[in-house]
């Protein structure tokens, strides 16, 4: 380190859980990351939400990709959707069922992009397990 580097502040133990609990959910080690977003996403969101009793990994996953639905954002469920087949939360016959019952809440076509973007999920899933 030079003289005019500022050494890296210790990892806060809020910090460690969340980094922690972030691993958990996505299912590969999570690295500390920069900036005021990434601290309040690792401390606060997965520190402290996310690690709550009262609902599983599994019931907030399942909630989240409702909202992702609802508000069009498939390329974030997609994370979600990978997460959840790989950390064993849902099946690919569940996720086929979300995608289906998807349609009748958040419109054909969200529910149809879904259920495409599942079906991707579900074949690189199976393609990684062989």
């Amino acid at each position: 380190m030079t003289d005019n580097q500022t050494p890296a502040p210790e990892m806060t133990e809020q910090r460690r859980k969340g980094l922690a609990k972030m691993s958990e959910v996505y299912g590969w080690e999570m690295a500390d990351g920069p900036g005021d977003v990434f601290a309040h996403t690792a401390d606060q969101l997965f520190g402290e939400v996310w690690s709550r009793e009262g609902l599983t990994n599994r019931d907030r996953r399942l909630l989240l990709l409702g909202a992702l639905a609802a508000n069009g954002h498939v390329d974030i469920a997609e994370i979600q959707a990978g997460a959840a087949l790989g950390n064993g939360e849902l099946t690919p016959e569940e996720l086929n069922e979300i995608g289906l019952f998807l349609c009748y809440y958040v419109g054909w076509p969200m529910g149809t992009s879904m259920a495409m973007m599942f079906g991707g999920v579900i074949n690189k899933h199976k393609k990684a397990a062989r």
